[in-house]
């Protein structure tokens, strides 16, 4: 496993898995606005997408995910200075209240009008305003240990998790430390 730095301030990267083409924001990025995934991964899941939002036409569902797709793209890769990644990021566990040592978090769309938004972008959080994304999901059901394609995101998160600390890279100082020592 690899870090791809995704903002020049240090404060955002991405996992690069061995064997994937790109990193996982770009895997992400490019699966949710292609056509033909999409109709694969919804036709797989409708009878979630029916029960969880209601939704019936896979077109529509299509069109919302790309739409949100590009509204998470320009939420994510806002490069102004007083881009707060924080308020874009919070905790996995929405009953989590403190902070805690790499912490899961997740950021989606917050004002989407006719339906929630299904689109997950997961990362472990270094410090305050500094994360690794470490991969996403379309989010069909309540809780992510429903599905196979959310439970493998947990499992890379906990994998990303575990190998910052076993390489002692658990603060944004000691995971640049880290990757210098890669080099």
């Amino acid at each position: 496993m690899t870090f791809d730095k995704i903002l020049d301030n240090n404060t955002l990267w991405a996992a690069h898995y061995k064997g994937d083409d790109g990193n996982a924001l770009q895997i992400l990025f490019e699966q949710w606005s292609d056509p033909e995934w999409l109709v694969d991964f919804f036709l797989t899941n409708m009878a979630d997408l029916e029960s969880y939002f209601k939704i019936t036409d896979i077109n529509q569902a299509i069109y919302d995910t790309i739409d949100d797709n590009q509204r998470i793209q320009c939420l994510i890769l806002d490069l102004s200075p007083e881009a707060d990644l924080d308020k874009i990021f919070r905790p996995l566990e929405n009953s989590r209240t403190n902070e805690m040592l790499l912490g899961k978090e997740k950021a989606r769309i917050k004002d989407r009008p006719e339906h929630v938004s299904w689109l997950r972008i997961y990362a472990v959080k270094l410090e305050p305003g500094c994360y690794i994304i470490t991969g996403g999901a379309i989010k069909l059901t309540r809780t992510m240990q429903e599905r196979e394609h959310t439970l493998k995101e947990l499992n890379k998160m906990e994998q990303v998790r575990n190998y910052l600390i076993s390489n002692n890279a658990i603060d944004a100082d000691g995971f640049v430390d880290f990757l210098s020592e890669l080099q």
